[in-house]
């Protein structure tokens, strides 16, 4: 019998997404039909369970499943025995305090003898533990943003992305405690069998990222101009040259970052390059 490394995802929602594009950018195919639980992958020896997101750390823990996709912040709160094995830079948060707009911040001591509504008590009281603060932690599963405008709370520890749940309920962030992303989480001890799908499926997550932001361009150049063009192409080691059937002219390819393309284009232009072609990429493999 094949063995299989079994993953879970949460069932809907931006980790959801996410989760099931960089699955697939990795080569795998997971066949997934309407309110199915479990999905296995046409190409690759993995099976998919797909749970709350709250429910993900227990099951990997438990061993249920082996690996799963869950948000730093979920991970941390339920403090189970897990380990982290890649974080995966997508669904980025934080956790932070925040207060009504109308009351002034002087400090973490200003939450002394205060009433913090969270959904996640665990992560705040440690943060206040370690800080000296006695404050009363009132638990709400869901809507913490609206505890102090109905009197509930004096202030509230949850999620903040971009902040306008916050402002549309009167409130502003004054003590950040967590940056938060996804992470891939593994039971520990793995066997050899499942280990080596792991480092599989971690080989191909890291060619996708790496391709995360970066343009492969090729270009034409006079050859007297190729080192003062090669010195504006930071690719990964130097630039490919290659001769043109054209006399006197080269074919130049490298990699930038899509952050630097517009500067980068006008300094080779400048510099004499000529049918400048920029591509897309998938994959880079190392």
């Amino acid at each position: 019998m094949e063995t299989k490394i079994k993953i879970a995802i949460q069932t809907k929602g931006r980790l959801n997404e996410d989760s099931m594009e960089l699955i697939n950018e990795s080569g795998i195919k997971l066949t997934v039909g309407r309110r199915k639980l479990v999905a296995a992958a046409k190409n690759f020896p993995m099976e998919a369970l797909f749970l709350r997101d709250d429910d993900i750390p227990q099951t990997v823990a438990d061993g249920v499943a082996d690996i799963g996709v869950v948000g730093e912040n979920e991970m941390l709160e339920k403090q189970e025995n897990v380990v982290i094995v890649k974080r995966l830079g997508f669904s980025k948060c934080r956790l932070s305090l925040a207060i009504p707009k109308s009351l002034e911040y002087t400090g973490v001591e200003f939450f002394n003898g205060k009433k913090i509504a969270t959904s996640y008590p665990i992560i705040l009281k440690k943060f206040l533990d370690e800080k000296s603060i006695s404050a009363e932690i009132h638990v709400i599963s869901g809507s913490v943003e609206i505890a102090p405008g109905i009197g509930l709370a004096d202030a509230i520890f949850d999620i903040v992305s971009s902040g306008s749940t916050l402002i549309s309920n009167r409130l502003k962030e004054v003590e950040v405690v967590l940056q938060s992303e996804a992470v891939l989480i593994a039971t520990p001890n793995l066997s050899s069998e499942k280990q080596a799908i792991l480092d599989e499926l971690i080989f191909r997550i890291e060619s996708v990222q790496r391709s995360e932001g970066k343009k492969y361009i090729l270009l034409n150049a006079p050859n007297d101009k190729v080192q003062e063009i090669a010195s504006l192409l930071p690719g990964m080691r130097s630039p490919t040259v290659v001769p043109l059937a054209e006399e006197g002219w080269s074919s130049m390819h490298s990699v930038i970052e899509e952050g630097d393309f517009w500067e980068v284009i006008g300094k080779l232009k400048k510099a004499g390059a000529e049918g400048i072609l920029v591509i897309p990429i998938e994959k880079m493999i190392f």
